[in-house]
């Protein structure tokens, strides 16, 4: 089939966009879509690490930090304000070559996302009293990722492949530059590149692209365009094979190899993209690694920049286990490749489902945003689809060229990143809270008269479309919600359960086991056969507890058919139990002294009675106890259609739906009383403090948990949210005022409550510098006591109104998105109109329902303050 034509997708994005470029040289792409009344906008400067000054590498990441603290006309408070109001997302993000700035807001409020960036872009405030405060929170993100030795790992790898490139210093920067930055610094920065003339404006979701680009015109035009400087070019060296190694504080090691790749603007990208699909494909021979039993898994991922890239070959091995042996697998699988090329049908597979997933874009806003920014900004297209005759003209033959050229051992960089024991956890009594807590609020912000006409008016949303729901005799049920936004379908499904109170006793870890067999085929189709029935569909599949599935609409009964094979007769052959078994043994030793398990078992503990379901753990002993039948039988007890909720979306009928559902889950029965999978209520913690040593990390990442008697059913739970809106929801909320903007001490922090059908939750997380914990925590704790003892302002309760009313319609901007709601709605026992009925009840609410549920169910003397660091704290 070498080289066989294949169509473009049914549809595509393409016929519907809009595109123009304004005389001072901004780009526009105008992309309608009206899944949602949302619209996604996304401003590309054309610009990112790879031209900050020498000596400076985090320049861009600085200034894009500084975007948020005001311009001209819009100061550093209206800005929060605001984006607090649009209720959507906002946020940023610098790359080597481009910096993006993204809104995700209500269709109504296109214009105001517009003049914000318009702002931006021609008039930014750039104070160095600004920068000043910046700095201590951009150094503490610094501090986060260098706590990751997946990111060390990373910067290093790029510093050797891209050596003497703009590409060898990473995009964050490093703490030494940003202390030697100032603002002139970044003015400079922000004069040279930042000009309409070197950006791309990508405008997505429910508009009319006339009537938007004549908005684009009135609000961007008057903004002279620049002259640009030269761009450093990238345009690496091989370098030769060099062996790095990483403590970590993962559950399991890793062996990789590295090698240099082709960017994505590259001639070769389109085949090293189709090579890197085969490399890491379920049907290839590096994965195959995994289920032979010689790794716990084996992957590739490509990791491509605009000029040049990297892939990354890995394997997974267990905790005190021989890095050698999975290395050498992996070097043997990776030489017969280079020697003797890959499969021709892996080929074709490949290139079918890179053209066919070109079709799933419109079933996201942000997504169909992101996949134009993708093309134009970092590829250089004039559309997503021209990676369609890239794709088609790819061949086996060339892709074994570039395999043979760039699987080098020669130029590869091996690393190996071994797990180090966390240490004993360190518990010690509660902190209490004996200081005075009195706080004065912000003055109200006032906005500026566009926005505050845009804005002023509190609405409550329309009611969204019912789906239609039914029950087949079976007891399943079926949730249909038709999209026509694209030419595919998807679906997304659960079988609810809680392995927690349905393991049986002495049996912990057959939840998991079971969970991982599915991938290893059905009664009809072994693991091999089984996935080249999807790729040859083509969809995309998972079976389990939680299964979903991505297709063309005109195979929605092709890959159904597949789905019902897999969820309803897994093969559970006995081979692959045994090797299963020993990789989740292998697997479960690592997690127990691993940082992160101790962790969030630190944090359970501490809201939790003894002896609670959800203290349960399996141990390896347990594990290897397991026997075949007891999955058999796991599976028959927890897996049962009067549990199961199937959600269709997409290009489909609600009759189409409910056949083709019938067809293939229709003969399910289900046998037995139905199980348990409710957890018992629990009594309210009490507070306690644990330390978690985690040497690997270089900031603290800090919780502070304790148990709520609420459940979801209870109303209350809407006060609370309209509350942690004002205390913890996002940039204007009182934490990220108090801890980072006016502080520094983190550089993010979050408050969020948790509730389902028998217990709730309350937390406060953050990370932050060993000595900046306490500072945080105190300011923490003030500002959650003052949301007891005062009412929230007139102006703080608008605000958080707002952004919960204008945030309702985004939650169905995705496909997925809307069926993750629909399925929640469904675990927590609530009515599927749940967000029309909070929407009301937000409207109505007052500053005192919202203090009074505070008063009654938060805690604040019985927080609990679980740390894991590099050292501990007392």
């Amino acid at each position: 089939m070498a080289g066989t034509a294949m169509a473009a997708p049914l549809a595509t994005s393409v016929d519907r966009a809009l595109q123009a470029t304004l005389p001072n040289g901004l780009r526009v792409v105008i992309v309608p879509d009206r899944l949602a009344p949302v619209v996604t906008t996304e401003l590309n400067y054309l610009v990112g690490s790879a031209e900050a000054p020498d000596g400076f590498p985090g320049t861009a990441h600085a200034l894009e930090h500084m975007m948020f603290r005001g311009s001209d006309g819009l100061d550093k408070d209206q800005l929060a304000a605001l984006g607090a109001r649009l209720g959507g997302s906002y946020n940023a993000d610098t790359t080597e070559d481009v910096t993006q700035y993204f809104y995700t807001a209500p269709a109504e409020d296109l214009d105001v996302t517009l003049r914000i960036e318009a702002l931006r872009m021609n008039g930014l405030t750039l104070s160095q009293a600004d920068w000043d405060k910046e700095r201590g929170a951009i150094e503490q993100e610094v501090s986060r990722d260098l706590s990751s030795p997946a990111y060390r790992y990373i910067s290093q790898l790029q510093s050797i492949l891209f050596q003497d490139t703009p590409y060898a210093h990473d995009a964050l920067g490093t703490r030494p530059s940003f202390d030697k930055t100032d603002a002139k610094l970044l003015r400079d920065f922000y004069e040279k590149w930042y000009a309409p003339n070197n950006a791309i404006l990508v405008i997505a979701g429910d508009v009319d692209p006339q009537a938007t680009l004549e908005k684009v015109k009135s609000i961007f035009g008057a903004i002279p365009r620049k002259t640009l400087p030269e761009r450093k070019p990238v345009s690496p060296a091989p370098a030769p094979a060099r062996t790095l190694s990483f403590p970590t504080d993962y559950p399991i090691g890793f062996a990789t190899i590295a090698f240099p790749m082709p960017g994505l603007t590259a001639q070769e990208f389109a085949a090293a993209d189709i090579l890197s699909d085969v490399l890491a494909s379920q049907r290839g021979a590096l994965y195959q690694l995994g289920p032979t039993g010689k790794a716990l898994f084996a992957s590739f991922e490509f990791a491509p920049k605009k000029q040049a890239g990297f892939g990354l070959a890995l394997a997974g091995f267990p905790k005190g286990g021989d890095s050698s042996k999975a290395l050498g697998y992996m070097r043997d699988v990776l030489a017969d490749i280079r020697q003797h090329g890959v499969p021709a049908d892996l080929v074709e597979a490949a290139k079918r489902k890179e053209i066919a997933q070109l079709g799933f874009t419109a079933n996201s806003v942000s997504g169909l945003a992101e996949s134009w920014s993708q093309a134009l900004a970092f590829k250089g297209l004039s559309a997503p689809d021209d990676m369609i005759a890239a794709y088609n003209a790819v061949t086996p033959e060339a892709v074994n060229a570039l395999a043979q050229k760039l699987l080098d051992p020669a130029r590869a960089v091996t690393a190996i990143l071994t797990p180090e024991n966390s240490g004993k956890p360190v518990a010690g009594g509660g902190f209490g809270g004996a200081e005075s807590f009195a706080s004065a609020p912000d003055k109200p912000v006032k906005l500026p008269d566009w926005a505050e006409a845009a804005l002023k008016k509190l609405d409550v949303p329309p009611p969204a479309l019912a789906p239609v729901v039914s029950t087949l005799p079976n007891g399943l049920t079926l949730i249909v919600h038709p999209a026509h936004v694209s030419q595919t379908v998807e679906v997304n499904g659960m079988v609810r359960g809680n392995s927690d109170l349905q393991e049986p006793k002495g049996k912990e870890g057959v939840a998991d086991i079971t969970e991982a067999l599915f991938s290893y085929g059905t009664t009809s189709h072994d693991r091999l056969a089984f996935r080249k029935a999807l790729d040859e569909v083509p969809a995309w599949e998972s079976a389990g507890a939680g299964f979903s599935l991505r297709v063309p609409s005109s195979k929605f009964g092709e890959g159904m058919a597949l789905l019902a094979e897999n969820e309803l007769h897994p093969a559970f052959p006995e081979q692959y139990f045994q090797i299963v078994r020993q990789q989740t043994a292998q697997e479960q030793e690592g997690q127990l002294q691993s940082p992160g398990y101790l962790f969030d078992r630190a944090v359970e503990a501490a809201i939790s009675p003894p002896h609670d379901p959800t203290l349960r753990q399996a141990t390896p002993q347990t594990i290897m106890a397991l026997k075949l039948d007891d999955v058999r039988a796991y599976y028959k007890a927890a897996w049962r259609p009067d549990l199961t909720t199937i959600v269709v979306t997409g290009d489909v009928t609600p009759e189409q739906a409910r056949e083709v559902v019938e067809k293939t889950f229709g003969v399910w029965t289900a046998e037995g009383p139905k199980p348990k999978v409710d957890l018992p209520t629990r009594p309210d913690s009490k507070t306690s403090r644990a330390n978690v040593p985690d040497k690997s990390n270089v900031q603290d990442t800090v919780i502070l948990p304790e148990s709520l008697g609420l459940t979801a059913a209870n109303p209350d739970h809407f006060f609370l949210t309209l509350g942690n809106e004002v205390l913890g929801g996002g940039f204007s909320s009182r934490l990220y005022r108090d801890l980072r903007v006016k502080t520094g001490y983190v550089y993010s922090v979050s408050s969020s409550f948790e509730w389902g059908r028998t217990r709730g939750a309350y937390s406060v997380s953050y990370g932050a510098d060993p000595d900046k914990v306490g500072p945080a925590r105190e300011a923490a704790m003030r500002d959650i006591k003052a949301m007891q003892t005062a009412p929230v302002t007139d102006d703080e309760l608008v605000l958080a109104k707002s952004a919960l009313l204008r945030s309702l319609p985004l939650a169905r901007a995705s496909l997925g998105a809307i069926a993750g709601e629909y399925l929640h709605l469904t675990q927590l026992g609530l009515p599927l109109n749940t967000p029309d009925i909070a929407a009301r009840k937000y409207y109505d609410a007052t500053a005192a329902d919202v203090q009074a549920a505070f008063r009654k169910w938060v805690r604040p003397a019985d927080l609990a303050e679980i740390v894991k660091g590099p050292s501990p704290h007392w």
